[in-house]
Formats: structure tokens, sequence, C-alpha cells
């Protein structure tokens, strides 16, 4: 038997998927992460969408690619403002977006021995130590909550955000 401490072992810190199955139609699913309505529903407090020419988008229009938006959540105040564009929407399996110092974000939808599966890829995230911690354990982590929160919101369950700025340092925030 060998020693496994002994083994060389790498691991790369630019990038990472999670995966969740759903029980859902392609449809809605693509609709809960490509539309205002839809992202607003599971993931963020606020998702403002204005169009490559600076027209804001109604929040039933689907997001296309050239997008800019700014992003707040539930639990933390304005101050936590995210700002990117989207760089891919092809409007059925496949939503892209960049997600500030953390890398660029590919969502996909697709179906596997009949199960929807919703599959998101995070990468070029830098990997200096702090962006380690930071965004790649940090996102890591976010993302599973926030999966599980997308799985729930689209099998008719509960919203589980925080939604009490006052209470920090949680797991649903």
């Amino acid at each position: 038997m060998s020693d496994k401490s002994s083994e060389s072992f790498s691991y790369d810190w630019s990038r990472f998927t999670q995966r969740i199955d759903v029980k859902s139609t392609p449809g809605q699913a693509y609709a809960h992460w490509a539309t205002r309505k839809g992202i607003e529903k599971w993931f963020l407090r606020d998702a403002i969408f204005t169009s490559a020419e600076g027209k804001p988008r109604d929040p039933a229009d689907a997001i296309q690619k050239g997008d800019k938006y700014e992003w707040t959540w539930h639990g933390y105040d304005d101050s936590m403002l995210e700002r990117g564009e989207v760089t891919d929407a092809n409007g059925k399996d496949r939503f892209q977006f960049t997600f500030g110092k953390a890398g660029n974000v590919t969502v996909t939808i697709t179906e596997e021995m009949g199960t929807l599966i919703v599959s998101l890829l995070q990468e070029k995230i830098p990997t200096d130590e702090y962006s380690k911690v930071y965004f790649h354990v940090g996102c890591t982590k976010g993302w599973v909550f926030y999966l599980a929160n997308l799985k729930s919101i689209l099998e008719g369950g509960l919203d589980l955000r925080n939604k009490n700025v006052a209470l920090q340092e949680m797991l649903n925030a």
C-alpha cells in the first residue's frame, strides 16, 4: 500500500465546477438565470441589467450577450455591489458572465439520464493566496448554497436566503 501523503498532488485553484439536479424544464431553469425576474427569486436582492446601448431591461426581458449588470444580495448592504457583463446568453442552455475579480462564470443546463442538471463553472480565478481563499474557497461555498436555493425555488420550495442585513456571516447570505 502506498503512502498517499508522499505522492505529488496538484490542485487547480483557477477553476471549479458545481452541479445540481433540478426537477424543472430547461426553459424554466434558464429563465431563472437569464431574466431579472428569475435571478432575483433565488440569488440576488436586486439585479439591474442594461443593454449594450445602455437601455434598462424590463424584469421579464431575456438578458442578452453584451448586457451590463449591477447586482446586490440579501443579507448585505448596498456597498456589496457587483458590476459585470454578460458574455454569452444563448436563450436556452448557456449563460455566462464576468464575476468581478473572481473570474468568469458559465452556467450550462443539460440532461443526463433523464435528469436536468445545472452546471456552474467558475474559471480564470487568480491564484494568489488572497484569491485562493476569497474567490476560490469563498465562491465555492457561496455557489453550493445558491444552487441549493435555486433547486428549492424551482421545485416549489422555500426561498432559503437570509434577508436580514443585521445578521452577518450567515451561510445563507
